[in-house]
């Protein structure tokens, strides 16, 4: 079942927010990603800023009487520049399962769902970042019509 976040499962967001962090952190070659004493709380509190600050909103998957998954987006407004322009755009900040509720279609209903309300709030597009050695995400976000848009390559100097 999706329902909305309400501050009562704070702390069960938090333990997603982190555990896909510890995930993000094991895939990470060049070991910047890290998890931080107080990543928990800042993580938390910038992704609650983001929700209130642009439009944003976060859903949770509740099963078995447990939060065992999230999506969160925002709405980026159109952004015109000298050498841009875009419609109204979403952009999906996160979307986690729990390790043991995920190949279950967990994830697929959560995007839909999130995908869902954006277009009703009048975005024309949906934007996600995905960390490049992630590549079941990478692999499930294609799956679902998504394609590469950018691509942010690294080189390691000595």
């Amino acid at each position: 079942m999706i329902i909305d976040y309400e501050d009562k499962y704070q702390e069960e967001v938090k333990d997603l927010f982190c555990e896909l962090q510890e995930y993000i952190v094991s895939l990470d070659k060049e070991k910047f990603n890290i998890i931080t004493d107080n990543y928990r709380e800042l993580y938390f509190e910038k992704t609650i800023n983001e929700i209130n600050n642009e439009n944003g909103k976060m859903f949770l998957l509740k099963a078995d009487e447990k939060i065992v998954g999230l999506v969160v987006g925002i709405i980026n407004n159109s952004i015109i520049e000298y050498d841009f322009k875009a419609p109204i755009r979403g952009r999906i900040t996160e979307l986690i399962v729990t390790k043991n509720y995920r190949d279950k279609g967990y994830g697929k209903v959560l995007l839909e769902f999130m995908e869902s309300y954006l277009k009703k709030m009048g975005c024309k597009n949906i934007l996600i970042e995905v960390f490049g050695y992630n590549t079941n995400a990478l692999n499930f976000y294609e799956k679902n019509g998504y394609h590469i848009r950018l691509y942010d390559v690294c080189k390691n100097v000595k």
